[in-house]
């Protein structure tokens, strides 16, 4: 699956509220409301995306290119605190990949969302949930990405 949003911003400000603290919960309430990060988003470090019952997703930085490139593994589920990496609901798409690429197109900010998935017949409850939610959440990334309040830099 694939999504592209231009952004009257430069790369870095969208970058900050991409992975910023206080912006990461922003946009991404658009998958679930209490929607957040724990993570220090350097390569090789785990990250948990969590909702709001401590539930969500045990995934790795792959790869962190400031300002151009962040690459996130799927590795496991978390749920009530237990990680889990070896159920069948996991193996249907542990490894796959989030992608997020930032490009300069005449001063705005081309941002391109990857995301590996399977599209078997298993998945497609997953492929349309998800197909609905991306584009609200890159329209918040778009929205706080364009104010004019100057969003503190997120040290990545």
């Amino acid at each position: 699956m694939d999504f592209k949003i231009e952004i009257n911003a430069p790369k870095e400000k969208v970058w900050d509220v991409l992975w910023g603290e206080k912006t990461y919960p922003m946009w991404t309430a658009a998958f679930g409301k209490g929607s957040r990060v724990e993570t220090d988003w350097k390569k090789g470090s785990k990250a948990l995306f969590l909702g709001n019952e401590n539930s969500g997703m045990v995934s790795r930085i792959a790869e962190n290119i400031p300002n151009e490139y962040m690459s996130i593994e799927h590795l496991g589920m978390i749920m009530n605190g237990i990680e889990d990496y070896e159920s069948e609901e996991v193996k249907k798409w542990a490894g796959a990949k989030e992608n997020y690429t930032l490009k300069d197109v005449d001063g705005k900010t081309e941002l391109y969302v990857f995301m590996e998935m399977d599209d078997s017949e298993a998945n497609k409850a997953m492929i349309e949930m998800f197909a609905g939610m991306w584009p609200k959440a890159l329209a918040n990334v778009k929205s706080l990405a364009e104010q004019d309040e100057i969003i503190p830099p997120v040290v990545v």
